[in-house]
């Protein structure tokens, strides 16, 4: 049963990379956005590892007066999950609402996020109308959202959308989580109880270069697979007996025609035999691969780094005596 709740505090929490053209527009329109909104709020960019000037703006806007800007400034490229994830361990607010910096979803979008979670919601997603991408990267999100939607059970229909809006006690519990590759949304729907999806407009990406390639959306797809479930796994021990069984039927058969044909017969079918074989070796190959996948999560996992390093953390003066004092209160 879900429950209107009130959010005074919004964190907007944004990775950077290599975003220094669209930035100044960015900051402009997210900000003029929650100005909109009418309740206390904080813009938290994460710089990951950015080789432009990004880092530079992020710094600057977070020293403006009176700036509702805080800068983590992260010292390497660590990837846009884990960045995030490193805002998170900084935000202050009820709500937490992340977003894409390269302006594709509207920051004006971010009130109707507010709205939807003042309904009594813990995860609230978004859907992209008319989405402004190539058939490259629209097609395998199509693919991807089903079989997220198979796996985890939860009804949401755009996972590939990072404008996304959770409760505080769901970004704390997905902190607690220590996996080195995480997919944001997947997760969190692990911990919501209520959550629903808003539809939201998607524009062309104006400024700068998209940071996923093809093969960028190839190692997204994996991440995906192995990340969320073992059912790759029985999928395989199910192909694997499926495939077992097809060929001691098709032995039985082939035993049965020399039975009949006598051992003339048999040699017809060398090259059929050696087809078979190459099939049979070309899926343990695939099931080696699948396994290889896991067993590379494992090995991250043992070795124990840090998700991300935070260089430095940049507070503007407006959110800088808030801070403080919720530092003491945890004292």
């Amino acid at each position: 049963m879900k429950h209107n709740q009130k959010i005074d505090f919004v964190s907007i929490v944004i990775p950077v990379y290599n975003e220094e053209a669209s930035l100044p527009e960015l900051l402009s329109r997210t900000l003029a956005a929650a100005d909109s909104m009418g309740k206390h709020y904080e813009l938290v960019l994460i710089d990951d590892g950015s080789r432009d000037n990004s880092a530079n703006i992020i710094e600057a806007a977070a020293a403006e007066p009176d700036s509702h800007v805080v800068g983590i400034i992260l010292n390497r490229n660590y990837g846009q999950h884990n960045a995030i994830m490193a805002g998170f361990e900084h935000v202050r607010g009820d709500l937490i609402i992340t977003l894409d910096a390269d302006l594709q979803n509207p920051p004006e979008e971010i009130p109707n996020l507010v709205a939807k979670a003042e309904e009594g919601y813990d995860s609230v997603g978004t859907v992209r109308r008319h989405r402004q991408d190539s058939a490259l990267r629209r097609y395998p999100s199509k693919l991807i959202n089903k079989l997220v939607k198979r796996s985890t059970g939860v009804e949401m229909n755009d996972y590939g959308c990072m404008l996304r809006a959770y409760r505080r006690h769901v970004v704390k519990a997905m902190l607690e989580c220590h996996e080195r590759s995480t997919f944001i949304p997947i997760l969190a729907n692990g911990f919501a109880r209520h959550t629903a999806e808003i539809d939201v407009h998607h524009s062309e990406r104006s400024q700068g270069e998209s940071k996923y390639g093809f093969m960028n959306l190839i190692n997204l797809m994996f991440d995906l697979l192995t990340s969320m479930t073992t059912a790759p796994l029985r999928m395989l021990s199910i192909v694997g007996g499926g495939i077992a069984s097809l060929g001691i039927l098709f032995g039985m058969f082939l035993i049965f025609l020399r039975l009949i044909y006598g051992a003339e017969w048999g040699v017809d079918g060398v090259f059929p035999l050696f087809s078979i074989l190459f099939i049979f070796i070309g899926a343990q190959f695939v099931g080696l691969g699948l396994l290889g996948e896991y067993i590379g999560r494992i090995y991250s996992d043992v070795r124990a780094r840090p998700r991300y390093y935070v260089q430095d953390v940049l507070v503007g003066e407006a959110t800088k005596g808030a801070r403080i004092s919720d530092e003491n209160k945890n004292i």
